[in-house]
């Protein structure tokens, strides 16, 4: 039986960054304000003139080349998981192939919010299992500044920019993507949306000048769902795989905001020493949020752990998947 490992993973996050103090010059908020609601204290801020999620991308997935040794020619496949492409076409994914010469691969976006990346594994794992292929690249990427309305306080101080790659390959060794579930529910639609922009409202004057082309996020309607999917995706994907709360060595939830990652820990009565957190210095960042946090903590996880990797983002959609770890 093919299993697909992850061979490899690497990250970027921009040079720039705007910290909470920096923020309250901007908009009406304080430090202890943003700290004590979402446990965000900076997040980086793509500022490179010209520069979109691809230019981000590229650098995770330049890097993930290098550390594992990967000529580009060799890879087959590379999906790029981002709610912030870099136009509505082309793909930002065949962007990112085209800057790391990836001459011999063929390239695609999916949008699956900030479960975008959790998607996009299970998607490679499926051509790595069939036999399809052999070297598939998963990268997250978002420049999540570019949607941010830093007038709205509710909202700005939660999201940084990044990206992140990993790399899949075939193994007969039982580690890798496991399993994983995955739920959408259209309730969310309305609470977690960019209104403008799209083929409903496409974007006008008015759409500009109303704000609605700027992230809209119901923060309380949100954070109640988020709570309670998370914690149900990471309850079942145990139950599947007849995992207990001691036998998961690392829970790695989406980094959407503290309160919500201690939340759901909590009620799954998880450990939480084993609970993996980055969104302190990094905000906020969708679908590279994941990868991003696994990739910063690497030198904690060894061969053979169990990670549950759990997201939620727009949609509403939501899940969560179980790794064993091969690196």
């Amino acid at each position: 039986m093919i299993n697909a490992r992850i061979s490899g993973v690497a990250s970027y996050v921009p040079d720039d960054i705007l910290d909470n103090e920096m923020l309250s010059k901007m908009v009406d908020t304080t430090d202890e304000w943003i700290t004590t609601r979402v446990g965000i204290k900076e997040r980086r801020i793509l500022k490179k003139e010209g520069a979109g999620s691809s230019y981000m991308g590229a650098q995770a997935v330049t890097r993930l080349l290098e550390s594992t040794g990967t000529k580009p020619e060799e890879v087959e496949l590379l999906i790029c998981a981002t709610s912030n492409p870099d136009y509505r076409f082309p793909s930002t994914g065949s962007v990112i192939a085209q800057m790391c010469g990836l001459t011999n691969a063929y390239a695609y976006d999916i949008q699956a919010a900030c479960a975008g990346c959790i998607v996009a594994l299970e998607d490679g794992a499926a051509y790595i299992k069939s036999g399809l292929r052999k070297k598939v690249v998963v990268v997250a990427a978002e420049k999540m500044s570019s949607m941010v309305n830093y007038e709205d306080r509710t909202t700005c101080p939660l999201f940084g920019d990044g990206a992140a790659a990993m790399m899949l390959e075939p193994t007969e060794e039982p580690v890798g993507v496991i399993d994983a579930v995955f739920h959408v529910d259209g309730v969310g639609r309305d609470h977690l949306i960019m209104k403008a922009g799209g083929s409903v409202l496409p974007t006008t004057h008015k759409t500009v000048d109303d704000g609605d082309n700027f992230l809209f996020q119901d923060g309380r309607f949100v954070y109640k769902h988020a709570v309670t999917d998370m914690l149900e995706s990471t309850l079942d994907i145990c139950r599947r795989n007849d995992l207990t709360m001691e036998s998961v060595d690392w829970l790695i939830p989406h980094q959407a905001n503290l309160r919500i990652i201690e939340a759901v820990a909590s009620r799954a009565g998880i450990d939480p020493e084993k609970v993996l957190v980055n969104i302190e210095y990094r905000g906020n960042t969708s679908a590279a949020s994941i990868p991003l946090c696994i990739d910063e903590n690497k030198h904690r996880l060894k061969k053979g752990d169990k990670l549950v990797l759990t997201a939620f983002g727009a949609g509403f959609t939501w899940g969560a998947m179980y790794v064993i770890w091969d690196l």
